[in-house]
């Protein structure tokens, strides 16, 4: 059973698409959210969940006071769950895309956002992972935080020019991985 940790929508299940999708663990997502709230990343972000499977670490993030949320899968029982999610707790400040990452990420960039949390399945490379990390400085905000989340036998991510590695956190099989952007992000108000 998946649910939110805490924040308003606290200890709420989420439905949990059949299939390869495997949710962060409660134990990642308390620490995670513990540390971002503690660096104050979360409350009034605008925050990108990609490969967001049932949503929740984006839904995470706006139970804990992020004011604008999106979530992205390809998925089509994942979009459905995140849908169903985001309905069943009333957090209107959450859309769900239906898209590829890489389609997603090669439109024009809408929103500026502050959280940026990537957990791509395992069966995405390092060399796309890099691929997509590329794309994500026109999509951030000055000051914007960058999670991976990959099993703790992947190399660290290779991150472009404009984000810089800050830590690397191992929780059991998981590691994540922060980065923060450099050069002041995207030019979005």
């Amino acid at each position: 059973m998946t649910r939110i940790v805490a924040g308003t929508a606290g200890g709420r299940t989420l439905t949990v698409p059949r299939g390869e999708t495997r949710p962060t663990s409660e134990r990642v997502r308390e620490a995670l959210f513990s540390r971002l709230e503690h660096q104050g990343v979360v409350d009034g972000a605008r925050v990108l969940d990609l490969y967001a499977g049932s949503g929740a670490l984006g839904l995470e993030a706006a139970s804990r006071g992020a004011t604008e949320v999106t979530l992205v899968d390809s998925a089509r029982p994942a979009v459905a769950a995140c849908r169903r999610n985001v309905t069943s707790l009333g957090l209107g400040q959450v859309g769900v895309v239906g898209s590829t990452v890489r389609s997603y990420l090669a439109g024009e960039p809408s929103t500026a956002y502050d959280l940026v949390l990537v957990d791509p399945p395992y069966d995405v490379t390092e060399t796309d992972l890099a691929e997509l990390l590329a794309r994500l400085p026109a999509w951030l905000a000055p000051d914007a935080v960058v999670v991976v989340e990959r099993s703790r036998r992947s190399p660290e991510p290779t991150w472009p020019a404009e984000l810089e590695a800050t830590d690397e956190r191992r929780y059991g099989d998981t590691t994540l991985w922060f980065a923060s952007t450099t050069s002041g992000g995207g030019e979005l108000p």
